[in-house]
């Protein structure tokens, strides 16, 4: 079972939306153990738990990446539940302290790599998540994140067709987010079944993702993207509405459910004629 234990990051002073935020999970969870990790702190716990990741995690290019990757470690070491501080939630976690390992669906997206090998139009995301200690899932996403740092050539056919515009962002997404957390949970299918994901009734329907599930709404702030240039954001603007578009359409010709058991291979099929 999980434990009951909350676990946020982020810097020592937060602005009122993130307190707010904070307070509304501390109110909703009297009998859970709640942790709050700073810069000094997450240094202190690698130190004591992981000093063997320490200099990984410090030479990781972008800040994000070390925030993802203290969140992978801290919830194996010591389970629980993480949440982005920019997680709102309705109702408190306790009904799902049953399962072993939890992550939420985060929307439909359209990578070659995924359909062209799974059959995958859609990932999962990792601002809320939860897990027993020590659940080989982690395990195996906290290696992922050591090899993307390693091997440029593995992470290499997940970048493929990614506008010069967003090659930063979505670096980071398929290195230490939801890109290569999804790309973990394809590659791992033996581990499916001890892993429930939060899918809503119709993934197709853009008002349900960054859910995490009915209990609660990832803001979307996203403040750890560097503020580009106003035509950048423009065109990044542009390029994010007319794919999310087109992955919809294609979506729904799909069918409006998903399920970890319908992950497959897909290799020399049709659809890899697009690789």
């Amino acid at each position: 079972m999980i434990p009951k234990l909350i676990i946020q990051t982020g810097p020592s002073k937060l602005p009122l939306l993130l307190r707010s935020a904070v307070g509304n999970v501390k109110l909703l969870h009297p009998e859970f153990e709640y942790r709050f990790y700073d810069d000094a702190m997450v240094d202190e716990f690698l130190s004591v738990h992981f000093p063997e990741y320490k200099s990984a995690y410090l030479s990781f290019r972008f800040p994000i990446q070390r925030y993802d990757f203290f969140r992978y470690l801290a919830i194996y070491k010591f389970g629980g539940f993480y949440l982005d501080l920019d997680v709102f939630l309705a109702r408190d976690l306790t009904p799902l302290l049953e399962s072993k390992c939890i992550f939420t669906f985060e929307e439909l997206a359209e990578c070659r790599y995924f359909w062209n090998h799974f059959q995958m139009d859609w990932q999962i995301g990792n601002y809320a998540f939860g897990a027993e200690p020590g659940h080989p899932f982690l395990a195996a996403v906290i290696e992922n994140c050591l090899r993307a740092k390693q091997s440029p050539t593995w992470v290499r056919p997940m970048m493929r067709g990614i506008p010069p515009t967003l090659r930063d962002d979505l670096y980071v997404t398929n290195t230490t987010g939801p890109g290569m957390v999804t790309r973990t949970l394809a590659e791992n299918a033996e581990l499916a079944d001890s892993i429930n994901i939060l899918f809503p009734e119709d993934v197709c329907d853009r008002s349900t993702w960054h859910r995490f599930g009915d209990y609660g709404v990832h803001n979307m702030v996203a403040a750890w993207r560097p503020r580009s240039s106003v035509p950048g954001r423009l065109l990044t603007r542009l390029w994010r509405d007319w794919n999310w578009s087109r992955v919809v359409a294609k979506g729904r010709a799909r069918g409006k459910t998903r399920s970890v058991g319908s992950i497959g291979q897909a290799e020399n099929r049709e659809c890899s004629a697009t690789s």
